[in-house]
């Protein structure tokens, strides 16, 4: 099995250095940037990786800016956040634009290598299934992480687009805390309270249902349950 590489960006150069070392007695194949245009030049140059890890704010260009370039630049590696700005704002703007994951830098080492392994296997996972799955007007494709609805591409992120599989898949109503914790990993906090990862879900949701009213205005797919959840219902008739 190759070894999997990870590109960290970040200006702290402590707490680079420690955790690129972690990183790499772990297993991974670590190459770390000081500065965000390094890093743009080098993934714009034609470097390779699994996985980004990505500090928020940096000098000249935010973490969020350097995904938000990269993504113009055409380069899809996915992105993790991991960082000290742990406000709710900052993770729904940067699974907006695409990241895979939004880790506050006062979890453990032990949690964010969890997040970067589930990360990577997601891919093998999804594998094992089927790749191809079409129910009534959804074409769903695990293997590409795309999917279309009506015969038009629905452009969801990667963490999108495990929600609606999720759903899809499961058949049935799923919990607030079902979805999260396929996104976060089981029982991670999240917003104000024991029950603040709610806010995180409905705003997830409606971001979904949008994308899918953008090549479907009558889009009625994802149904809310309050106080429990979502289930799947695609359209009358579906089964």
């Amino acid at each position: 099995m190759s070894i999997a590489e990870l590109i960290l960006v970040d200006d702290d150069d402590m707490l680079r250095t420690v955790l690129a070392g972690n990183l790499t007695q772990a297993g991974y194949a670590v190459r770390s940037f000081a500065e965000p245009a390094a890093a743009l030049n080098a993934l714009s140059g034609g470097t390779s990786a699994n996985l980004l890890i990505l500090d928020w704010k940096m000098p000249g260009m935010s973490g969020l800016e350097l995904l938000q370039e990269l993504r113009r630049r055409g380069v899809a590696t996915r992105a993790l956040f991991f960082t000290s700005h742990n406000d709710t704002i900052y993770e729904e703007a940067a699974l907006s634009c695409g990241a895979v994951d939004f880790i506050d830098k006062t979890r453990s080492f032990a949690i964010l290598l969890k997040r970067i392994e589930l990360i990577l296997t997601d891919r093998a996972e999804a594998g094992a299934q089927n790749d191809l799955r079409v129910a009534g007007p959804l074409r769903l494709d695990s293997n590409l992480h795309r999917i279309q609805w009506r015969g038009r591409e629905v452009e969801l992120t990667f963490g999108e687009f495990r929600v609606v599989e999720l759903l899809v898949r499961a058949g049935r109503d799923l919990t607030y805390r079902e979805i999260y914790d396929a996104l976060r990993g089981e029982n991670f906090a999240a917003g104000d309270g024991p029950e603040g990862y709610r806010a995180n879900v409905r705003a997830l949701i409606k971001r979904i249902r949008e994308k899918f009213v953008t090549v479907d205005p009558h889009f009625a797919g994802i149904a809310n349950y309050p106080g429990f959840g979502y289930r799947w219902v695609g359209e009358a008739g579906d089964g």
